[in-house]
């Protein structure tokens, strides 16, 4: 059996003020056919585990690119034709194929083309015919358009928010699409539009409990695979929102019937799912007030709209200034994305004192910089942290102590997935009172068990974080927060 994989990860907020081309996906993760390591990444995760099945003589694989660039704003035209060409060339060359696994995110929104992914898919099933399956993986914080399930065999997305799941969710669309190429099930995909845009955290209830009756159900009947996909209310795409999406061994009408008795189940959890989101002030004041305490760990405060990981900058000074006037010390912060003030302190060198404007590069609405005298602890070239097996580039970093806080400082954008962030730059996490990071839930997997307490930021800012208000141009159906009860509108409502 011949076996064609690609992937492109991007995630795209059609509202960030930063633009996206080739040097970003360079800059992240690039691996040509045959370069893809032995380590999955958070979108590739199907490239070792096909190598697996080819090593065990299952499959003759053919390897295409694999991709990712931090998500960020618009993505220019002329990467995205370069990305789709490449992978769309490559399967040309391998053809015949039986099957086709695309490890995708399913955000990833172009100068021209609002369904990137949409239309890969649909090239890829008019290129190899009605017989060859397809089967492909999304992120969940995706839109999910019909030129994707129109046109692939398997749709399966990553079910947990932190993403905790990319390894198994890889290895779920590799079995199920093999299993289809040899005959012994023939998937049907049904997809239920649950018309709202929320937040979804599967690490508390309850949509923890929403996640574990989706698992249970996957191999009871005729149900082969379920998934929820929870949007990305920073992109404006026509298919924002949730979607519940169900694959079953040939069994449409059955699946229709459970994708919308778990939508509908979804949609009563709205409004209901979301953390405890604390204002600056609050979470300034509960971190310290939990920080004099004794405790088994640092307080961990997320900066959760200044997040990288859903295409800011990452270069917001409001959270950091408002620890400083605090006063707060015993406190590390990471990370401020300024590559000019990494490069100043590498030329600097470590203990080097040097007075440093950073931060606030990008946005008006980030606040000011910060214009402080500081101390270089520590530079490093090549950074890393690590998100579950994968690991993931900082670029060059400084570590920087400004009136008591040490601060990271990195070239390449990221949010804060692990504190490995710290422990791989020199500051020790388990010293410090407060941890203080920028991502919205994808750190919960790694900081919560060495926290005391986990404490939820929503500072207004470079990040469209109210679906209700949010201006999208795109939008045609009816979608809760804007529609009270969308499933009642007969008509399109923006």
């Amino acid at each position: 059996m011949r076996v064609f994989c690609a992937s492109v990860g991007f995630e795209a907020n059609t509202f960030s003020p930063l633009r996206t081309d080739f040097n970003d996906f360079a800059q992240s993760f690039y691996a040509p056919p045959g370069q893809h390591p032995e380590t999955p990444t958070l979108c590739s995760a199907v490239f070792p585990a096909l190598r697996r099945r080819a090593r065990a003589g299952e499959i003759a694989l053919i390897e295409g690119t694999a991709t990712w660039a931090e998500p960020g704003g618009l993505c220019n035209a002329a990467t995205w034709a370069r990305l789709r060409d490449e992978i769309l060339g490559q399967l040309r060359e391998a053809l015949p194929v039986d099957a086709v696994v695309l490890g995708l995110h399913g955000a990833m929104i172009a100068e021209g083309t609002v369904d990137c992914e949409g239309v890969l898919v649909a090239a890829v099933r008019e290129m190899v015919g009605p017989d060859v399956k397809i089967g492909v993986s999304f992120d969940p914080h995706s839109h999910l358009s019909a030129a994707r399930t129109d046109n692939a065999d398997v749709v399966i997305a990553f079910k947990e928010f932190p993403h905790t799941d990319f390894v198994e969710t890889g290895e779920a669309v590799v079995e199920l699409t093999l299993r289809a190429a040899r005959g012994e099930v023939t998937p049907q995909v049904s997809v239920y539009d649950v018309r709202m845009m929320d937040v979804l955290p599967t690490s508390i209830q309850p949509m923890r409990g929403f996640v574990d009756e989706m698992m249970a159900l996957e191999g009871t009947g005729r149900v082969l695979a379920v998934s929820a996909i929870h949007g990305f209310m920073a992109g404006d795409s026509p298919d924002l929102g949730a979607k519940i999406v169900v694959v079953t061994d040939n069994d449409r009408a059955g699946g229709d019937a459970l994708a919308e008795r778990l939508g509908r189940r979804l949609f009563e959890m709205r409004g209901q799912t979301r953390p405890e989101f604390l204002t600056l002030a609050q979470g300034i004041e509960r971190a310290t007030a939990l920080a004099s305490k004794d405790r088994s760990g640092p307080v961990v405060v997320a900066d959760i709209w200044d997040n990288p990981g859903g295409g800011t900058a990452g270069d917001s000074t409001i959270v950091l200034k408002g620890f400083l006037e605090a006063g707060v010390t015993s406190c590390a912060f990471g990370t401020i994305w300024d590559p000019m003030a990494v490069r100043l302190c590498h030329a600097a060198g470590t203990g080097a004192t040097l007075d440093l404007r950073f931060g606030s590069k990008t946005s008006a609405t980030a606040g000011d910089p910060i214009d402080a005298t500081v101390q270089v602890v520590q530079v490093q070239k090549d950074a890393v942290q690590s998100f579950g097996t994968s690991v993931v580039p900082l670029g060059d970093i400084a570590v920087i102590r400004v009136q008591g806080i040490e601060v990271v400082l990195n070239s390449n954008r990221s949010q804060a997935f692990s504190p490995d962030l710290f422990g791989n730059a020199g500051v020790d996490p388990m010293s410090k009172d407060i941890l203080v990071i920028k991502s919205t839930n994808h750190f919960y997997g790694a900081f919560a068990p060495i926290a005391s307490d986990v404490l939820y930021v929503a500072v207004d800012g470079p990040y469209p974080n109210d679906p209700a208000t949010n201006p999208y141009t795109r939008l045609t159906r009816p979608l809760w927060p804007r529609v009270e009860n969308p499933h009642a509108v007969s008509e399109p409502a923006l």
